[in-house]
């Protein structure tokens, strides 16, 4: 047997499509713990009616933080492989069917699947999802078939054996990137995560850009902090969104520069780069989603995802590496609240 365990705070509506999604499973050997994590907004209403249709646990607890919700979760858990997601995705039928056949066919004790959006979704919303799973944005490090780094599952849907979880301690009360966190540790223990292409999910993420840029500016210092719990984790593709950052800014630079010396062919030079990366987000996105406008929203879904992460991540270096802050400290705004 499966425990499905999700987190929600404050969103009821969404806790309500996964719930929606999960009764309509058509492999049924699994149970669902819904751990509201003090939320204000609560889903208890909106559970209430899949009590009957699915093995449903509803527990309210004080605000920790989405990691350790999962751990309150995992300690009243049944099943002998925990499944993780987050509470804004939604699974396609076949989902629960695609983890059993994975874990029959590998034998893993760790895995993970990736993530895509609905048509149902806002073009906003595919726009970012395009921007967080595009080989051109992250580098497909997110499940993609094609990548510049091995996977490592992720809290919107991963999974591991129970025994392995509660042996590791679960999720660290790191307030983001607690996940990669958590996988570091799994294969630190000697176990390698699998993905499972077919176990994916619709995965809605933020709906507006500026919600959107805090999610990955605080992805960005995290990548700093797991860097300091786990040395030599940063490859070159966690590095290049500040390379990007930074480019971004010395080209506009150059570009207002140039025009305020009135050289338009200089501004145009320091500007084609960006102008080509644009071209290349919006024909590939527009190719993808088969929508120009969606295409025409993942140009600045792509900046953002790009220059929110690296922002992030060249505050934390400044704090963590050059000032040498502890965690705590440098981004207890950020983490503590």
């Amino acid at each position: 047997m499966y425990s499905v365990i999700v987190p929600v705070y404050n969103r009821p509506d969404e806790a309500g499509e996964l719930l929606r999604s999960l009764a309509e499973q058509s492999f049924k050997d699994f149970e669902v713990i819904i751990v509201e994590d003090g939320s204000q907004n609560k889903c208890k209403d909106v559970c209430e009616p899949y009590a009957g249709i699915l093995d449903l646990h509803y527990y309210d607890k004080p605000n920790s933080g989405p990691g350790q919700s999962r751990n309150y979760g995992a300690e009243r858990a049944h099943g002998d492989y925990l499944i993780i997601l987050d509470s804004d995705v939604v699974l396609p039928e076949g989902y629960m069917q695609a983890v059993e056949e994975g874990i029959k066919a590998t034998g893993t004790v760790a895995f993970g699947g990736p993530d895509a959006s609905h048509p149902s979704f806002t073009d906003t919303q595919k726009a970012i999802s395009y921007s967080m799973t595009s080989f051109f944005t992250t580098g497909g490090i997110r499940g993609g078939k094609k990548k510049l780094d091995k996977f490592y599952p992720r809290s919107f849907n991963m999974g591991i054996r129970t025994d392995i979880y509660r042996q590791l301690g679960g999720f660290s009360k790191m307030r983001f990137g607690e996940d990669i966190d958590f996988s570091y540790r799994i294969v630190e223990a000697g176990h390698e995560p699998r993905l499972f292409p077919e176990a994916w999910v619709w995965h809605k993420r933020r709906t507006d850009f500026r919600k959107f840029f805090r999610q990955v500016y605080n992805s960005g210092i995290a990548r700093i902090n797991l860097e300091k719990r786990h040395p030599g984790t940063m490859k070159p593709v966690h590095m290049l969104p500040a390379v990007f950052t930074l480019g971004t800014a010395a080209l506009l630079l150059a570009t207002l520069t140039a025009l305020c010396m009135g050289s338009l062919a200089t501004a145009a030079i320091a500007l084609s780069p960006l102008l080509l990366y644009s071209l290349l987000i919006l024909t590939d996105s527009t190719a993808v989603n088969r929508s120009l406008r969606v295409g025409l929203l993942s140009v600045p879904a792509a900046f953002v995802q790009l220059t929110g992460y690296g922002s992030g991540f060249l505050e934390a270096y400044w704090k963590r590496i050059v000032r040498k802050q502890d965690e705590f400290t440098a981004f207890e705004k950020n983490f503590y609240k």
